[in-house]
């Protein structure tokens, strides 16, 4: 039977939070390229696959933060030629790839009527573009039998929060391409699966970033709400990545019980 998780909260360590299962993970023995990988949901999702069994690559700006057990691979999404670089970097350090986990992502609260284009341009290099480069990078080398991306997205792709500005519509492109690949599979007769997760609000350091120059805002949310714990998105990744083949999901959004939005 596939295996069931849990939403529940919980502030023990990454080691308990991931337990060995008592039989083998499908995803032992697969080689898995995580975005990200140096914090937040990036870093628990490395260390999820990591304890599950696979050979990790971590591919993010900051190296050494990744964690232990996996290969960093020093890449600026908001470059191809860098990207390009970094999948020539795999290809000397493993001969297969099965799995993508698209997790890195940056959020500015950016209005379309007063924001900051160069504001705009940097989350559409990174959330879209980067994002779509990294995928057609990864089917070159996924096997023909099958290979498993999850692009990790946002409820801002789903409804437009008051405060979406130019991030949700970057996200709402993710829902694209996602949905895009996949029809593109389906026509092509691949055995490649695309699935997304759309969290709500997850306690990262992403969230700073998002509330820059409104810390306010940041801190009244924070007393009012708890936000999703990154653990809980890797829930849902390893939910995907641990289903039978015959089994592909499209979509899952998850949000704090306290989000009302």
């Amino acid at each position: 039977m596939p295996q069931t998780f849990s939403l529940q909260h919980s502030r023990i360590s990454i080691a308990s939070e991931f337990p060995t299962l008592p039989r083998m993970s499908p995803l032992r023995g697969k080689v898995a390229l995580v975005t990200g990988a140096s914090s937040g949901i990036g870093k628990v999702i490395a260390s999820a696959l990591l304890e599950r069994g696979a050979t990790v690559f971590g591919m993010c700006r900051k190296i050494g933060r990744i964690p232990d057990g996996a290969t960093p691979i020093s890449c600026d999404l908001r470059q191809p030629a860098r990207i390009a670089h970094a999948f020539e970097i795999l290809d000397a350090a493993s001969p297969r790839l099965d799995i993508l986990v698209n997790n890195a992502g940056i959020a500015h609260l950016s209005r379309l009527t007063d924001g900051d284009p160069a504001e705009w341009a940097e989350m559409w290099e990174v959330n879209v573009h980067g994002l779509a480069i990294c995928c057609q990078e990864a089917l070159q080398r996924f096997p023909v039998s099958g290979g498993r991306i999850v692009n990790i997205s946002s409820l801002s792709g789903h409804r437009v929060p008051p405060t979406g500005g130019f991030y949700a519509p970057s996200k709402y492109a993710v829902r694209g391409i996602t949905e895009a690949l996949r029809a593109e599979f389906r026509l092509d007769g691949s055995s490649h699966q695309i699935s997304s997760v759309s969290p709500g609000f997850v306690e990262t350091p992403l969230v700073d970033s998002y509330f820059k120059g409104r810390e306010g805002e940041l801190a009244a949310m924070r007393s009012s709400l708890r936000m999703l714990d990154p653990q809980d998105v890797a829930q849902a990744v390893l939910h995907i990545l641990e289903a039978p083949a015959h089994v592909e999901v499209g979509d899952l959004s998850l949000r704090s019980s306290d989000q009302k939005v």
